[in-house]
């Protein structure tokens, strides 16, 4: 038998662990042997290495974050430290790995394979859904609708008090989860860092809604935007003249029960990057569009710039 391993890398996500559960499930029934790698790249270097089997996947799918830790590891940019990880993985002769992360991760590996040959395949894990080449990543569904519910809950209060809350995600850079959750929850402004804003612009607008009857506005806010939410609220107070709050999402974006797109797609992530790894493609990273899931390289996935899709930015000019 074949020997297969798997790590998670970077941040974690809801999805991981329905994906560690697929691994082994998949892996066995292709005659492989499963391998989980506890703290990732920190565990290939500490020999942090041990057969998984059924009983380890067991009960786990219905768990956010990952059973088998996530990390950053500095070590393993030094090519001494990725020696040290080769090693670890031929003396239990494992050539194969699945790892879930993000473009960081993926440039990792690439380095690691060019030095070492360890065959890879990449699963796009974050929540800030800003890798290149592929339009999801495991764990943003999950994490949009635990900022729908946060937001649904804010509005109860804010309608109650009439106040403005505002309201920020994370993202980094990338305002996906910004616009996806603005769209989705009916707020009335939404900033997000691809997208030059002038607050000066609303104010007439937003007056306006008040002399019409308006009580409260909620904004969405993506945390990589130029301004402090504090100085959204404080705007809002001194321009708009409504009482606010500012409500950081913080990491409760990215734990909770995986949803059940989630979980299906970790499902397909998973089966699809097995079968590539056996059918010969031995550096890729599997990737979704809407014409379906389709292994890119590296290079296309990890050394270009993530960009909004044009249609949800259109849908901005809301706004």
């Amino acid at each position: 038998m074949k020997n297969i391993a798997i790590l998670c890398s970077g941040g974690d996500v809801s999805g991981m662990n329905p994906a560690l559960k697929q691994f082994v499930e998949y892996s066995l029934q292709n005659s492989l042997t499963p391998y989980f790698v506890y703290d990732g790249f920190e565990g290939l270097i500490d020999n942090k290495i041990i057969k998984a089997t059924h009983k380890d996947a067991a009960g786990i799918i219905n768990r956010g974050g990952t059973i088998i830790g996530s990390a950053r590891s500095k070590r393993f940019m030094q090519k001494e430290f990725r020696e040290v990880a080769k090693k670890n993985l031929d003396a239990l002769g494992i050539d194969m790995l699945l790892v879930l992360g993000g473009d960081g991760s993926f440039r990792g590996m690439d380095i690691f394979y060019k030095e070492h040959g360890v065959k890879f395949c990449g699963i796009p894990s974050t929540i800030d859904n800003d890798i290149n080449g592929t339009e999801y990543c495991l764990g943003v569904d999950t994490a949009l609708n635990v900022i729908k519910d946060s937001i649904d809950n804010i509005r109860d209060t804010a309608a109650s008090f009439s106040r403005a809350f505002v309201i920020e995600t994370m993202g980094r850079n990338c305002g996906y989860l910004a616009l996806v959750s603005a769209l989705c929850s009916g707020a009335e402004l939404c900033l997000i860092p691809e997208i030059e804003y002038d607050l000066k612009e609303y104010e007439d607008s937003f007056k306006e809604q008040i002399r019409s009857g308006r009580k409260y506005f909620i904004a969405v806010v993506s945390e990589g935007i130029k301004e402090k939410s504090s100085e959204i609220a404080e705007w809002f107070e001194q321009k708009i003249g409504l009482e606010s709050r500012v409500t950081i999402l913080g990491h409760t974006q990215r734990g909770g029960n995986p949803t059940i797109y989630d979980r299906l797609m970790a499902y397909k992530f998973v089966n699809h990057a097995i079968d590539g790894l056996l059918g010969g493609r031995d550096e890729s990273v599997i990737c979704y569009a809407k014409k379906g899931f389709e292994y890119k390289s590296i290079d296309e996935v990890a050394n270009k710039k993530y960009q909004l899709d044009s249609e949800l930015l259109g849908y901005l000019k809301r706004f």
